[in-house]
């Protein structure tokens, strides 16, 4: 009966669920009904049908990797080096921190494009010094960070809410402007499996939760010991039950209203589906809510990132400076790098970041599809976890979705 209470939902696992939710809804929510509604209608359906299996297996595939290690306080960089050997692990932890860390370049500079965006066009005031904004921004996101995991999954949460009522407000308002008639719109095969190889990597981004599994794992199996390989698969279940649920149904509402030449008209203007809505309807609900749920998507997406990179720097830190622990010094200089790097980069605006964040695709679809499938079949304590079938299917699909990110990177 306690091992059964053990495994309840209650807070912790409530705030780690809405955390890895944020985590996945980020800036990438509001590209995807774009990406993937060109092909029209039916080929979304097969890939709704495709992602919550990947996205729940795949993250539990990498989070029993991470619980894997010997020892309860070692994190994704040490296990690598713990199970494979020192150089492999330097490579990982280098690929690691660089896929995600420009991801948090990425959103200092959103967000601070967001909220000056919303001042000078909603608000109608003069426009803002950028490098205070930008200053303003990142500070606030870098203190909830400061404060520990604990009061960042709450405030995570409090985001989230709104960002979660925000979508479904957003979803439920153009019911009224679906267009039935692209139902009957049934693409050639051909046509089906281009649309499926290229939107795949913009789907698995958008459910993404990878950066802050880590973090997450130690955290679970240092609340739960013995249970936490079973609990991180039930808080992981429902986050990625969640995500289908919520996600899918903004992307089929937003489809649905916009023919595909309208979105491709969008994508050319490379403005956020809320933008193009916003400027198609010229309604204030839109208008008010569009900053609202980048705002959210945005700052929440941020904590978890920011975890995943934090960890990769102290892994590069601490493997080429043999220390086995980061110090106080490296504790102090990673925050402080990524915080005046994130300022200088949203001052800047450059537009290379979706470029460098193109980069970090591949290497994230390789740390989260195929290493931990790999761990499973070599890792004595992990072959007990292996199931043919659903490793099969992540394998053929991660490289399905590594292939076509590194087609569209080429071409």
């Amino acid at each position: 009966m306690k091992h059964q209470e053990k495994l309840k939902f209650n807070s912790l696992d409530i705030g780690w669920v809405i955390g890895l939710f944020g985590t996945a809804v980020g800036a990438g929510i509001l590209f995807l009904p774009i990406n993937a509604g060109m092909g029209g209608f039916w080929p979304i359906v097969i890939m709704t049908l495709l992602i919550f299996p990947m996205t729940f297996l795949s993250h539990r595939a990498l989070s029993r990797f991470v619980l894997s290690a010997k020892h309860p306080d070692k994190d994704i960089t040490h296990v690598v080096e713990e199970h494979f050997g020192v150089g492999f692990g330097k490579l990982i932890t280098i690929l690691y921190f660089f896929a995600i860390y420009p991801i948090c370049l990425t959103y200092g500079v959103g967000i601070t494009n967001t909220v000056d965006s919303f001042l000078t066009y909603q608000m109608h005031l003069e426009p803002t010094n950028r490098l205070l904004l930008a200053f303003i921004l990142i500070s606030a996101m870098m203190l909830v960070m400061s404060f520990g995991e604990r009061v960042m999954l709450k405030i995570s949460q409090a985001l989230v809410y709104p960002l979660i009522f925000a979508l479904i407000a957003f979803s439920l308002y153009l019911i009224p402007y679906w267009k039935i008639d692209s139902l009957l719109d049934i693409p050639s095969f051909d046509h089906f499996m281009k649309v499926m190889w290229i939107t795949l990597p913009v789907l698995v981004f958008s459910f993404n939760h990878s950066p802050a599994i880590s973090a997450f794992s130690l955290n679970i199996r240092k609340e739960y010991r013995s249970n936490a390989s079973k609990k991180s698969s039930q808080i992981l279940f429902v986050t990625s039950g969640l995500l289908l649920i919520f996600v899918m149904f903004f992307v089929f509402s937003c489809i649905l209203c916009l023919s595909p030449s309208e979105l491709q008209e969008a994508r050319e203007l490379n403005i956020s589906i809320l933008s193009y809505f916003a400027n198609k309807f010229d309604n204030p609900f839109i208008s008010y809510l569009g900053p609202l749920v980048a705002f959210t998507a945005i700052a929440t997406s941020f904590f978890g990132h920011y975890l995943g990179a934090r960890e990769g720097l102290n892994g590069i830190i601490c493997k080429y400076t043999h220390q086995k622990q980061p110090g106080k010094n490296v504790k102090n200089f990673t925050p402080s790098f990524i915080y005046i790097t994130m300022i200088g980069v949203a001052y800047i605006n450059p537009n290379i970041l979706s470029f460098i964040e193109s980069l970090g695709g591949p290497i994230i679809a390789i740390i989260l599809f195929l290493l931990p499938v790999y761990a499973t079949y070599k890792v004595p304590s992990l072959k007990h976890f292996a199931n043919p079938l659903a490793d099969g299917f992540i394998v053929i699909l991660g490289l399905f979705t590594i292939s076509a990110i590194l087609y569209k990177f080429i071409i």
